[in-house]
């Protein structure tokens, strides 16, 4: 847990939407080293826990950067950066993480080219993988895509990258498809993907049988349920059963239902959803929990399902 200031504040979207956050210690020390991918969990004054993608530079030791795109009916976390969190507001960090680190030709990775493609707020993990290929030689390209030019984040330092770079909009030249997104994608290449869920699905569905070509990508919201089935819940505090949809998390069933479940990245790697199971079998869907975690009765509520007879310590 490391306590931190916001030291400034910037509106990097023309259309007024996303705010870039720099974030330092009071002290002026040195913060953990971070690499590109990387994100920060970030406990705002409400309690609320949310993961926001390091955007800045990593060489940078003295400050993070975050950038928060508000989503006026969404969980209230990015609301809360945009209108709570002024110039010397302190909020307390966990990390940095990566979940979706970068490895490039000649630097890890068997691959020859890499191919970003992000969409809207999801250019905040790739701003950093750019620069970094930039200084390494490396041969790459970039698509960036999103409703219209003003509610791309950075799009003016984006467009500076280089003639490598295309900035595609939806409002000029419609909703662009797989084929548009992954350009040339011959074999040996690294494709990075980062934004909404329609593009991320379109994306991997175009590569699904390219053995040749290796797919990174990260999610901002939860994924949709796989071959769900419907199942009921028993939250022991208040003895409510909840029936959860096939097509539902059980984290969304609960919060539907009133239940103050705790959570924050909806894709089962932070933790924050973890509970106890009283009773019933539980279909593990995360890669966070040990065996021995589940053997105690652990769960995730975010991306784990139940069979009947499902009770949680909730």
């Amino acid at each position: 847990d490391r306590a931190l200031t916001v030291r400034g504040r910037r509106v990097v979207a023309h259309d007024q939407d996303v705010v870039q956050l720099t974030l330092a210690a009071a002290d002026g020390a040195a913060l953990p080293r971070w690499y590109p991918g990387a994100h920060l969990d970030v406990h705002l004054p409400s309690g609320r826990i949310r993961q926001y993608s390091l955007c800045g530079d990593p060489t940078a030791a003295g400050e993070y950067r975050i950038a928060v795109r508000r989503i006026p009916d969404g969980g209230g976390g990015s609301v809360e950066c945009h209108d709570a969190l002024p110039v010397g507001a302190v909020v307390h960090t966990h990390g940095p993480r990566n979940a979706f680190p970068l490895t490039v030709p000649g630097h890890g990775s068997p691959t020859r080219r890499v191919r970003f493609i992000a969409g809207g707020i999801g250019i905040t993990p790739i701003l950093p993988m750019l620069r970094a290929v930039r200084g390494l030689g490396v041969e790459w390209s970039m698509i960036y895509t999103g409703r219209s030019r003003d509610s791309l984040p950075f799009v003016d330092e984006v467009a500076g990258l280089g003639d490598t770079v295309q900035i595609r909009t939806d409002d000029v030249d419609g909703l662009p498809s797989a084929a548009t997104l992954l350009g040339d994608c011959s074999p040996g290449t690294a494709v990075y993907a980062c934004g909404p869920a329609p593009m991320l699905t379109a994306v991997r569905a175009a590569l699904v049988d390219r053995a040749d070509v290796e797919l990174h990508f990260e999610r901002f919201a939860a994924p949709p349920v796989q071959d769900g089935s419907p199942f009921e819940v028993s939250v022991a505090s208040t003895g409510t059963t909840v029936a959860v949809g096939a097509q539902e998390t059980l984290l969304a069933a609960l919060l539907r239902a009133g239940v103050a479940a705790p959570y924050s990245c909806q894709q089962g790697f932070c933790g924050t959803c973890r509970v106890r199971v009283l009773a019933g079998e539980v279909d593990h869907r995360d890669t966070l929990l040990t065996d021995p975690e589940r053997s105690a009765g652990m769960m995730l509520t975010c991306v784990s399902r139940g069979h009947a007879g499902l009770a949680l310590d909730l």
